[in-house]
Formats: structure tokens, C-alpha cells, sequence
């Protein structure tokens, strides 16, 4: 029976990415089948949600292409798994840390960790877009260095990668306040190493990085290219690594995206977990700016929050920025915040406000209002999801520049100019009777508007 499993692991590995497979389909163990049910089994309550949610369907399509029973699977969890067999780095000379260890320890989490006690996954807003980085983050804070080990999370520039990683030191050392934590990011290390180097301080440098319980590196990207960085961070991580002790680390890229990144490294991020954080969609935008404007008692009108969400692309602390430099205008000039003033405020620094309107700039507010592709608004589809938007950006088309009806269809896939002046009736009538579409339409117009 086990031959089918191990046949069912082949055909999953030709159709999954090989980082999924290594993540969610290798720690599946294979229990018995009993007639049309598999039991499986696997490490935690993380994976087993993860893998019911996006893979049992393929699992059970996989299994039973095999066989002439349509099977279905059962997945258990181990509660006393054994310590899974890991790479093993390769042998490095031992240093005097053992020896120098008492001498040379860390001397106090509150000295040593650089953990900023702000950031927290409490103040952490949660979206389809850092879902699956937060609940890694989460199971390695509860659980460090027993299921993902390294973490490596990876995104652009301003989307939440340092909050993330300080809020998984804090957790921890909320849970045990003994363990040993260091929050690095690359470039400081780097500097600590070229003074340990100066001063021939290298022993002292090497106990501090391999005598602690959990290392955090933000950036890591910024060690690529630097020889004598990659070759001292490759053996603490070796060392940490053997140890059982978690490392966390975060970059820009992806890391086999991350050039003159030595090939040793690469491998060995790619060892635990690998998660992503995208750029967050309008309504996780409109939740951070309710939380951050909560926390500095800024009283945010919901059409500039939406006007704020929808000026802002990705970079989450720019959008802090934006909130900061307006409730501070409003604090010190006893105004209180309306659309108007956010605008004029900001009008200097955002770049979309200064625009001209065209049916394209149109389009792409309303594609990511209603979460689809600009390329949906200009196709055939007749999908309900996808009418209405089509219809609304028509009628902001046409009401808001001076496009005449053929021009309008024309940008919309080549539609006829009947097709565009039903639609803008449709939507002046709709907009009489439904409350919640003038709204909307309402909040899309202003912040499209100059």
C-alpha cells in the first residue's frame, strides 16, 4: 500500500512548485489505507489547516488517478513526532565558545536583543496578502526552532517585513523572558564584523552570534556580494543551525533572486520555510490606517482613509506617512480632517494626484477597488463580478473626462457606443436606488479627482 503513496508523492511532485511541495507535501507521513480512506499524518495543527485547505482536493485527484477507488484522506497530527532527520552543514573548526562562554555571554535580553516593543502581531494587520507570513511567524513564535527552521520571509520594500520579524522576538520573549534573542539587521552586522576584524576582536564577535537562542537578520540581501560577511554569517549559521536555536531572516528577494548571494547560503535559507508579503489590497490599507490612526487619536473620516488606500500603491509605511503628516496638520491648526485638506496636503508628494484624469488612470482605481485585473474590465466576460465594475468605470469614464462614447468603448476592448450608453443608464439608475453603489462610486470619483 505504501507503493501507492510513494507513486501518489511523484505525480504531486510534477504538478506542485517544488518550494510548495518541500513545504507542505514532504512532511506528510504515510499511515495505512483502510478501504476508500487514507490516513495521514503530519508534524502540527499549522500544517494540517494548511494542507485542507489548498491540497487535500489535489491529494485525493492524485491518489485515486492511481488506483480504481476514489479515495479520500485523513490527516492526523503528531503529537510526539521524532526529531526529523535535517541537512547536516558541513564540519567547521570549533571555536573556544564553550570555554569563553561565561566570560563572554549575553549579558540581558533588554542589552542585547534591539527587539522594538511596538511592533507586535497585536498591532499587526493581518491580510490576504502577509497570511500565509503571519501564521509562519506565529507557529515560530510559539514554537522556536521545532518546525520552520530557518524562516526566510521575503517582499518589497515598506509592506511589514521588520514589523513581523520584531513581533516574533517579543512574542518569545514573552513566553520565556531566559531565551537569548539578537535582532540584527545585515548591514549592521557587517559593521560589528569589519570592527571585530579591526580590533582582533573575532573570538569575542563569534560567542556573542553562536551563544543565543534565537536570531532575527532583517535584509539579508545586503550581505550578497561580500566575501568576508558571507563566509562568517554561513558559519554562525551552521553553528545556530546545529544547535537547534531559530533563525529568522528577511529579504527583499526571493533567495535564488538575490544576485552574488554565495550558492551555500542560498541552499541553506531554502532548508525551512520560505513566505511572502505582497503589497496589501484596499481594505487591509484601510485597516492599517484605522489601527495606526487609533493608536495616535486621529479621528480619520472613511473617505479619506479610501482616498489615502488608494494613493498609496504598496509601501505600507508610506502610507503611515501620509496618515502622520495629516493628523499632525490638523492637530496643530484645530482642523478637523476632511478630504479636501488631505488633498491639498498632499498634493505635493503624491505623485497620482497630479495626473491627468484618462480613462486608463479610471480603469485602474476601479480594477483595484474591486479586487480584479485592468484586463477584465476590457474583456467579453459576462461574469457578475466582473459586469458591475466594467459598468462603473464606464460611467466615471464618461462622467469625469472628455471621452465621447466610441472613444470610451474603444479603451474598453473596442466595445460599440451602444453598449457604453446602456451601461451609464444603468448605473444613473442604479445609483438612485442603492445606497451602498453611491457610495462607492462616490468615494471612487473623489479620489480619482485632481
Amino acid at each position: 500500500m505504501k507503493n501507492i503513496w510513494q507513486t501518489t508523492l511523484k505525480k504531486l511532485e510534477k504538478n506542485i512548485s517544488p518550494q510548495n511541495f518541500s513545504t507542505w507535501i514532504k512532511p506528510i507521513n504515510f499511515i495505512s489505507i483502510t478501504d476508500d480512506q487514507v490516513n495521514l499524518e503530519v508534524p502540527n495543527k499549522f500544517i494540517k489547516g494548511w494542507i485542507k485547505d489548498n491540497y487535500q482536493k489535489v491529494i485525493e485527484e492524485a491518489i485515486s488517478d492511481i488506483g480504481t477507488v476514489n479515495y479520500r484522506i485523513s490527516i492526523s497530527i503528531n503529537d510526539n513526532p521524532e526529531i526529523r532527520e535535517k541537512p547536516q552543514p558541513e564540519k567547521q573548526e570549533k571555536t573556544e565558545i564553550e570555554t569563553n562562554k561565561k566570560n563572554l555571554s549575553l549579558k540581558g535580553n533588554d542589552q542585547f536583543s534591539n527587539i522594538n516593543k511596538k511592533y507586535t502581531f497585536e498591532s499587526f494587520v493581518s491580510g490576504p496578502s502577509n497570511q500565509f507570513a503571519h501564521a509562519a511567524a506565529m507557529a515560530v513564535a510559539n514554537n522556536p526552532a521545532t518546525t520552520y527552521n530557518p524562516l526566510f520571509i521575503y517582499g518589497g520594500v515598506g509592506l511589514g517585513k521588520t514589523h513581523i520579524v520584531h513581533a516574533i522576538g517579543n512574542e518569545i520573549l514573552n513566553k520565556n523572558n531566559n531565551l537569548k534573542i539578537c535582532y540584527y539587521s545585515s548591514e549592521k552586522f557587517t559593521n560589528e564584523l569589519i570592527n571585530s576584524l579591526r580590533h582582533a576582536k573575532m573570538d569575542e564577535f563569534r560567542n556573542k552570534f553562536r551563544s543565543i537562542d534565537v536570531l532575527l537578520i532583517d535584509d539579508i540581501q545586503f550581505i550578497a556580494g561580500k566575501k568576508s560577511t558571507q563566509e562568517e554569517f554561513f558559519h554562525t549559521f551552521n553553528a545556530l543551525y546545529e544547535s537547534h536555536k531559530q533563525i529568522v531572516v528577511t529579504s527583499d528577494k526571493f533567495p535564488k533572486e538575490i544576485p552574488d548571494l554565495e550558492e551555500r547560503l542560498r541552499s541553506r535559507f531554502e532548508w525551512g520555510l520560505i513566505a511572502d508579503i505582497q503589497a496589501p489590497d484596499i481594505e487591509t490599507k484601510q485597516a492599517i490606517l484605522k489601527m495606526k490612526a487609533d493608536q495616535n487619536n486621529i479621528e480619520l473620516p472613511e473617505d479619506v482613509s479610501f482616498f489615502l488606500a488608494n494613493s498609496v500603491i504598496s509601501n505600507v509605511r508610506e502610507l503611515e506617512g501620509y496618515l502622520i503628516r495629516i493628523g499632525a496638520f490638523s492637530s496643530l491648526t484645530s482642523t478637523p480632517i476632511n478630504l479636501e485638506m488631505a488633498k491639498n496636503i498632499l498634493k505635493d508628494i503624491i505623485i497620482e494626484q497630479n495626473k491627468e484624469i484618462t480613462v486608463e488612470n479610471i480603469q485602474k482605481t476601479v480594477a483595484t477597488h474591486y479586487q480584479i485585473k485592468t484586463s477584465d474590465l476590457k474583456s467579453s466576460k459576462r461574469l457578475k463580478t466582473l459586469v458591475l465594475p466594467r459598468q462603473v468605470a464606464m460611467y466615471i469614464s464618461r462622467k469625469l473626462t472628455s471621452s465621447s462614447y466610441p472613444e470610451i468603448g474603444t479603451k474598453f476592448g473596442g466595445k460599440d457606443h451602444s453598449t457604453i450608453i446602456h451601461a451609464i443608464k444603468k448605473i444613473e439608475k442604479n445609483l438612485e436606488e442603492d445606497l451602498q453603489l453611491r457610495t462607492t462610486v462616490e468615494k471612487l470619483i473623489n479620489s480619482i479627482k485632481p
